[in-house]
């Protein structure tokens, strides 16, 4: 029986080695480079970019291209891309590989309406063969690791991940991550972890160097060390789970390392790495777009703290850095 010290570990993806297996997984409109420099601070293995648009790149796009920029501290970066098909990602690669990505990671499960209507995202469940095409057309012209994600199917009629799993595989990817709902439930109800299971038993038998990720409900460190033991996945990736908790993967590792429950963050540690987190954002991006960004955020961060809602309120309408602090600073006043 593997025990929960040797859950966490370095992982291998084709030529690029991580030190541990607990990654940022990529969030549209959330995992920006603040984003993502913050949970490196707080022990993410490797942090993947939004969602960046293949055409986008191939027309030279600035504002698509900016979200390639990495943080100060992001040694490793896996780039995620989403487009329709493989003549699209033959336009943009060279751009692409400019970005210079640690891993190029194919989005095959986002379930959101404007994307899937192009072709792409969770639209890509239902053709395995583009699949397939997108995948070789990238591994063929690049040496650059390639990471597919994919999900149960498109619906609960049409579970096919084998058969998306072995396109992506057998045109050369390097790793699959499964979110482990279909694209019909988007984020609702719970994610088949079995499925997981499964699916690890599968590549395992086909392709045993390839490692196999999961995704779906990871919102606490003791529920990823539990898909760890009961799905025996390779890693882990964070998405919501990771919002306004930059915590959990540290958290996860001393849980599974250590044995030990991890110290409680105290709201004067989560107010601090909030504003961190709004100053990162700020230096890229400028105070006024960062202080309206960080809305969004700053809600997480205070989740679960007693008596936060009138801060929360206020935050939400805070449009400077100095309005920030301040609702910050009562609020910890507060709570002494």
């Amino acid at each position: 029986m593997v025990s929960d010290r040797q859950l966490y570990h370095p992982v291998t993806i084709g030529s690029v080695h991580c030190d541990g297996n607990l990654f940022l997984a990529p969030l549209a409109g959330y995992t920006d480079r603040a984003f993502r420099s913050i949970c490196i601070d707080h022990g993410a293995n490797l942090t993947f970019s939004e969602m960046v648009s293949a055409e986008g790149l191939a027309r030279e796009s600035e504002a698509t291209k900016n979200l390639t920029a990495r943080a100060e501290n992001e040694n490793q970066l896996a780039i995620q891309i989403f487009m329709h098909a493989a003549s699209v990602v033959e336009r943009s690669l060279d751009t692409l590989l400019q970005c210079n990505p640690t891993i190029i990671d194919i989005n095959c499960g986002c379930p959101v309406p404007k994307v899937i209507k192009t072709g792409a995202g969770s639209a890509l469940l239902k053709d395995p063969q583009s699949i397939y095409d997108i995948v070789h057309t990238i591994t063929s012209r690049t040496s650059v690791p390639v990471s597919v994600k994919i999900r149960l199917g498109w619906d609960a009629s049409s579970i096919n991940y084998h058969d998306t799993a072995d396109a992506a595989l057998s045109a050369g990817a390097a790793m699959i991550t499964m979110h482990a709902r279909t694209r019909a439930m988007g984020y609702s109800g719970t994610a088949d972890w079995d499925a997981l299971y499964d699916l690890k038993q599968w590549v395992l038998k086909r392709y045993p160097s390839v490692p196999v990720f999961g995704s779906g409900d990871l919102f606490t460190y003791e529920a990823a060390a539990t898909m760890l033991r009961q799905t025996h996945v390779d890693g882990l990736m964070f998405a919501r789970g990771a919002l306004g908790n930059p915590w959990i993967f540290q958290d996860t590792k001393t849980y599974l390392l250590h044995q030990k429950l991890p110290d409680f963050h105290v709201v004067q540690e989560r107010v601090s790495v909030l504003l961190a987190h709004l100053h990162r954002a700020g230096a890229n991006t400028g105070e006024q777009h960062a202080c309206r960004e960080m809305r969004k955020h700053a809600t997480s961060y205070l989740k679960g703290i007693p008596h936060a809602a009138q801060a929360k309120q206020a935050l939400v309408k805070a449009s400077t850095y100095a309005a920030y602090e301040d609702v910050c600073a009562q609020l910890v006043q507060e709570l002494e």
